[in-house]
């Protein structure tokens, strides 16, 4: 069964994501205290995002002695909650097996090398297999939930990695927390970014809830729904 994945995302009043040069210091908290009430059994983010939090820079060449099947490859079955690395070609470099309290878990391609694979096993890390040379989403949630029991899962970002997973169909759930700001940068991407050759199209919702929060914040939650207004 699929699990119920939530997209979480905060955006300014104009759709911008990134919040460098916001200067707003209640931002983190607010976004990390909302997503605590999901009570998930894992969270999503993208390569880019993930170097972020893994404070890494690069990871020792040589481990590997021999190829590393590639097979899934599971170190902790019955964590409390999973960090969960969208990571093709494997570049993050992790320090530990553990991001904010969850136990990581790398999704790459066969195409990784085997260096990365060897390097994962030897700080703990675990990892899935989610396709041959691309990332089949479906695939791995499906992954997540057989071998790990996930039953929901937030989508954290970046915008891309929140995007496909709309354009896949697979979010059941569109939260947002607008901040009362507005950003203006157009080079800066919007929550959700999807490459015109992979869009399919538009995902439609239907507003279940709306919460004025401190700091004059607000929080959307949305479902998926296959009705058109």
């Amino acid at each position: 069964m699929k699990p119920h994945i939530v997209a979480l995302m905060m955006s300014s009043l104009d759709g911008r994501s990134l919040t460098d040069g916001w200067q707003l210091k209640f931002v983190f908290k607010l976004y990390e205290d909302t997503a605590a009430k999901f009570e998930a059994d894992g969270w999503i983010c993208g390569r880019v995002t993930m170097q972020e939090v893994s404070h890494g820079e690069d990871y020792p060449r040589g481990l590997a002695k021999a190829p590393v099947p590639r097979t899934h490859h599971f170190v902790e079955r019955n964590a409390s909650q999973y960090a969960i690395s969208i990571d093709p070609q494997g570049r993050v470099a992790w320090k530990s097996n553990t991001a904010l309290n969850s136990h990581v878990v790398e999704v790459v391609t066969e195409a990784v090398s085997d260096d990365y694979l060897a390097y994962l096993q030897s700080i703990g890390v675990s990892y899935v297999f989610g396709g041959k040379t691309e990332i089949d989403l479906k695939q791995v949630v499906q992954t997540l939930a057989d071998e790990l029991g996930v039953k929901k899962l937030i989508v954290e970002g970046g915008s891309r990695v929140s995007g496909a997973f709309v354009n896949e169909g697979l979010v059941d759930e569109v939260s947002v927390l607008i901040i009362p700001l507005v950003d203006g940068r157009s080079e800066h991407p919007s929550s959700f970014e999807i490459p015109m050759d992979k869009w399919r199209a538009p995902t439609y919702l239907s507003l279940t809830s709306i919460e004025k929060l401190e700091h004059d914040a607000i929080w959307l939650r949305y479902t998926k729904t296959d009705k058109v207004a």
